[in-house]
């Protein structure tokens, strides 16, 4: 098959005159008849070749680039070359997203600038052998295309080679098109270092990069001089890779560039942004396939011991190295994960309180790279990454099991249709894919087998049967770096994606693009070692299986951008289907923490102080002017920003605040009278950036401030000194009862499950305002495998509950459910031990019995002393002014609360009330328990009241524990003479 192009498309277009733009003022090209010695508008001869001039004053290039900046809605740029530029040439950087065609666009730029000005001689900069590759056969799948857009323009390119210096004199003294490709590392080494070659000795020019040596071939030039006359106009491509340190940027000097273009998705230091394809704006456009996550993830497992080694390394300073390490313990609210540092000695039977950790003291903690591990006294090894007793390899199992269902299903969609489904897994470890005897002979590894499964397993299906008319063995391959010996394979490597070793498996992967795409060729399941980085995708990437922790930086969106690309059918031809286009993530992580993880990489990525939800101050630059119908532009935004930072509606970093809330009835966001004509635009506006799932700003905080006139409030002084004492509680309870009442909760108790592994397939939404979740398009359960031991199930009830064993031994041969303990031990205990608290709790209830405790009492001082902060959007604002409540605020934790604030402070009835504050509690069995308001009323006679305000009445409505702290709330007021009730509506909070 041929891959086709689209010469049309507008926003590649768009990114392609935002350059050819920059030049705008230039004389055009001169007609391919005449013959001149100096040409002005491009192209220049010297002793050297011919090479690229620009005739243009810096003013009318700043002036361009500000046209093209105002027109892509990126910020201007205050000067052509900033202060503290590593460049005394100008920059140019063009952003768009993974997948939209970068490659093409800048390539397609080289014939347009030809075409327009005359320039001639490109050097295109990459960072590594992946993407000179990526390049290259971009250049010679594109090489057709071109020739036909642009009549047949002669034109060469060629990559830099240190052993073919010819093709370096050729690119100068060449008049055609020359793009020549070339790695940093051919002539960074020692570029710029030297200011004088002729004063090296032989043994320095040795080791000089080869371009930098003199060469007699080239009549005794150095070949960077042959360079330098043509005045290259350098691409650099992904310059967050390439020119990110000083010694880079000294190498890139010394090619002395007319101009720089640097493309990228994640630039790290955009110069003079001409034109950006942000990944909310290509999702939105549609010209990147849209995501849908597979999260899979673990119920917790806390019935085996458990270990997991989660880093290697060497603190500040330190020689010896320490790990981190997850293992379980117990805490009241039931098992947990905690992390803890192992260092040469530790026993981490000392570091929990659960059994089954004896014997796991470290012996010994490698740091070595690609070796790192941890040595145990019981003999027991655990590798960097690796865990014992947990789910670490069922859940490897269930995302290799959801990608092959995944792949399939594609598979029958797409049926009849001429597009090729590809998988790409990335693995942990090569040797879980595939290790090689001491013969060199191949031998599956667990990650291998498991796939083998899974794929036996899917593909018998009645729907799936027939639709992959190949051996397993065909559909499935690995690219891996290799070991050799006597060139025969002994082993692959586990590379980190940036190594030599990674730029053999990378031209291999480059070799095949255009062939994976074939449906004649079998392969259609990839399984890689490293990231695969910047370089490598291919269209028909429908499905990313990470088996492995996302744990890197970016490496979520690093991952996901290698299948982003739109997909191609059998006749090369893009295909723009929106039931099509999806990409599906397996992710070993809930889909919230996916999210998350990759909101935080683009935000990181795009840089510039970007954030989801943050508005920039250019954001309203193209809201139309109704009196002359055009865009008002980036100075007129910049001042509507400011307007609302001013008036509260945003904060000085841009981020929306809690003032703005559209959605409120009578909301009307306040503007000055000049910018009224454009309030319900600007309003608009900030909605699509406002998140769904918003979240209270923890800025927006405010300090309640007391009203120390409340004092002279009669009403204050005599209900206080009623609800004000302290009380102490005893309890009875009827051994015999507890155990009935426990076995009858136990009985009704729902059965015991095992461990299951949850699947949930999520669409993802990219807007402004964040990464959310979408429909939930599928949910599944499976099954874990089961544990290895049962623990002494009456010590641990012991411990949760302080009763005997004999009393729990009695509970659990009445309860007749004890043979569920072997299906999940860990979630019977704990349901079995929070349903006797439960029963103990409600025994202790019934037989509770107040008490006051002589002189002990909150004092009046507390409402002054006791700083109260809350949220601002959960804070009603007193507007009564006869000192009947003590802060200017009332605090509110649901609707109905909020109403009977304001009720209260309306009422002329009403001589007091008070939210009590959190720190006024009554001490109940179950943990202290605060009750909600203090009301003092008055019709026929005064009422000193304490309310508590529920929806219901219906206790089954509400949480048990709930029921139980209001319960010893009413004994305890009993008990001081207090009116206390439940009340679910103003009338019942005033009512007697």
């Amino acid at each position: 098959m041929k891959l086709k192009f689209e010469p049309d498309l507008e926003f590649q277009i768009d990114a392609i005159q935002s350059v050819t733009d920059l030049f705008k003022g230039l004389p055009p090209k001169q007609s391919k008849f005449e013959i001149s010695p100096w040409k002005p508008n491009g192209a220049i001869f010297n002793d050297l070749g011919v090479g690229n001039s620009l005739m243009l004053e810096k003013d009318q290039l700043l002036m361009n680039l500000h046209t093209v900046q105002e027109r892509n809605l990126v910020p201007k740029s205050r000067f052509l070359i900033g202060e503290g530029n590593p460049y005394l040439f100008p920059n140019f950087s063009v952003e768009m997203e993974t997948g939209t065609g970068k490659t093409y666009v800048y390539l397609r730029t080289i014939f347009e600038l030809n075409r327009m000005y005359d320039f001639k001689k490109f050097i295109v900069v990459v960072p590594s052998v992946a993407i000179r590759e990526g390049v290259l056969s971009s250049i010679k799948l594109m090489w057709e295309h071109f020739k036909g857009l642009y009549d047949h323009v002669p034109f060469d390119y060629f990559v830099y080679s240190s052993g073919d210096l010819s093709k370096v004199r050729q690119f100068a003294t060449s008049n055609e098109i020359q793009i020549m490709i070339i790695n940093i590392q051919a002539f960074q080494k020692d570029a710029g270092n030297i200011d004088d070659y002729s004063k090296l000795t032989d043994s320095q020019r040795k080791k000089l990069n080869v371009i930098h040596q003199e060469q007699d071939r080239m009549s005794g030039r150095r070949p960077i001089e042959y360079i330098q006359a043509t005045n290259p106009i350098v691409i650099i491509d992904e310059p967050q890779s390439v020119d990110n340190t000083p010694k880079s940027q000294r190498a890139i000097r010394t090619l002395n560039p007319l101009f720089c273009l640097r493309y990228s998705a994640t630039h790290t230091n955009p110069y003079n942004l001409l034109y950006r394809l942000d990944p909310i704006r290509a999702f939105d456009m549609r010209l990147v396939k849209q995501i849908e996550v597979s999260s899979i993830r673990a119920e917790d497992n806390f019935n085996d011991v458990f270990i997991r080694i989660d880093n290697i390394g060497y603190a500040k300073n330190a020689k010896t190295p320490h790990a981190r390490a997850s293992i379980h313990i117990d805490t009241k609210n039931g098992p947990k994960e905690k992390e803890i540092t192992l260092r040469q000695g530790t026993d981490i039977s000392r570091q929990t309180n659960r059994p089954g950790y004896d014997g796991y003291i470290v012996t010994n903690i490698c740091a070595e790279k690609g070796l790192e591990h941890v040595e145990f006294a019981n003999g027991k090894t655990l590798a960097l990454g690796q865990e014992e007793g947990g789910m670490g390899d069922e859940l490897l199992k269930a995302q290799i099991h959801q990608a092959v269902e995944e792949h399939f299903k594609k598979e029958l969609r797409f049926k009849g249709k001429g597009i090729k489904v590809l998988s790409l897994f990335f693995i942990d470890k090569v040797a879980n894919y595939r290790w090689y005897d001491e013969e060199g002979n191949p031998h599956q590894g667990k990650i291998a087998r498991w796939f083998q499964e899974a794929f036996d397993e899917v593909s018998q299906k009645p729907i799936y049967k027939g639709l992959l008319p190949f051996s397993v063995d065909e559909l499935h391959d690995g690219y891996f770096s290799v070991d050799k010996k006597r060139g025969k394979v002994v082993g692959l490597k586990d590379t980190s994606g940036a190594t030599k070793a990674d730029d053999e498996t990378y031209q291999l992967i480059m070799r095949d693009k255009e062939r994976l795409l074939s449906q004649d060729v079998p392969l259609r399941f990839i399984f890689s070692h490293s990231a695969l980085k910047e370089g490598w995708d291919n269209p028909n990437v429908f499905q990313i299986c990470s088996l492995r922790e996302m744990g890197t930086e970016r490496e979520r969106r690093q991952t996901l951008g290698r299948g982003l690309r739109l997909p191609v059918n059998q006749n090369g031809e893009r295909v723009y289907d929106d039931n099509i286009n999806r990409l599906t993530v397996i992710a070993s992580e809930s889909f919230e923490d996916y999210a998350r993880g990759l909101q935080e990489d683009i935000e990181k990525d795009v840089g510039g102080g970007f954030k989801f939800g943050r508005i920039a101050k250019i954001a309203f630059a193209r809201l139309i002017d109704n009196t002359t119908e055009q865009p008002i532009g980036q100075e007129a935004s910049e001042k509507i920003w400011q307007t609302l930072v001013k008036e509260g509606y945003l904060d000085k970093h841009g981020d929306i605040t809690d003032k703005f809330i559209p959605e409120k009835e009578g909301f009307r966001l306040e503007l000055p009278a000049e910018l009224e004509p454009l309030r319900m635009a600007i309003t608009d506006e900030m909605r699509r950036y406002i998140f769904k799932n918003r979240v209270v700003d923890s800025r927006q905080r405010c300090t309640l401030i007391y009203n120390k006139r409340i004092e002279l409030n009669e009403e204050f002084q005599v209900i206080w000194q009623k609800i004000n004492k302290k009380t102490r509680y005893s309890v009875e309870f009827d051994t015999d009862k507890l155990i009935a009442s426990a076995v009858e909760k136990i009985k009704k108790m729902e059965k015991i499950q095992p461990v299951r592994i949850l699947i949930d397939k999520t669409a993802v939404g990219i807007s402004e305002a964040g990464i959310e979740g979408g429909r939930v398009l599928e949910s599944r359960t499976k099954f874990a495998r089961g544990h290895r031991y049962l623990p002494d199930i009456l010590s641990y009830l012991q411990r949760e509950t302080e009763l005997t064993r004999g009393t729990l031994v009695e509970i659990l041969k009445r309860s007749h459910r004890l043979k569920e303990f072997t299906v999940n031990p860990q979630a019977f205990m704990s349901e079995v031990a929070k349903l006797i608290n439960l029963a103990l709790k409600e025994m202790v209830v019934d037989g509770i019995k107040y008490e006051q405790l002589e002189g002990q009492r909150y004092e009046m001082c507390l409402f002054e002393n006791k700083e109260i902060e809350e949220y601002l959007s959960r804070l009603y604002k007193v507007h009564s002014k006869d000192n009947r409540t003590p802060y200017d605020y009332i605090p509110y934790d649901s609707g109905l609360e909020e109403e009977i604030a304001k009720r209260l402070d309306s009422d002329q009835n009403v001589k007091f009330f008070c939210k009590l504050p959190r720190w006024f509690t009554v001490p109940t069995p179950l943990g202290d328990y605060n009750p909600d308001w203090a009301v003092v009323t008055k019709n026929e006679e005064k009422l000193y009241l304490v309310r508590e305000t529920k929806s219901t009445h219906d206790r089954y409505g509400r949480r048990e524990t709930e029921n139980l702290k209001v319960d010893c709330g009413q004994a305890h007021f009993d008990a001081l003479g207090v009116n206390f009730k439940v009340a679910t509506s103003i009338h019942e909070v005033l009512a007697e």
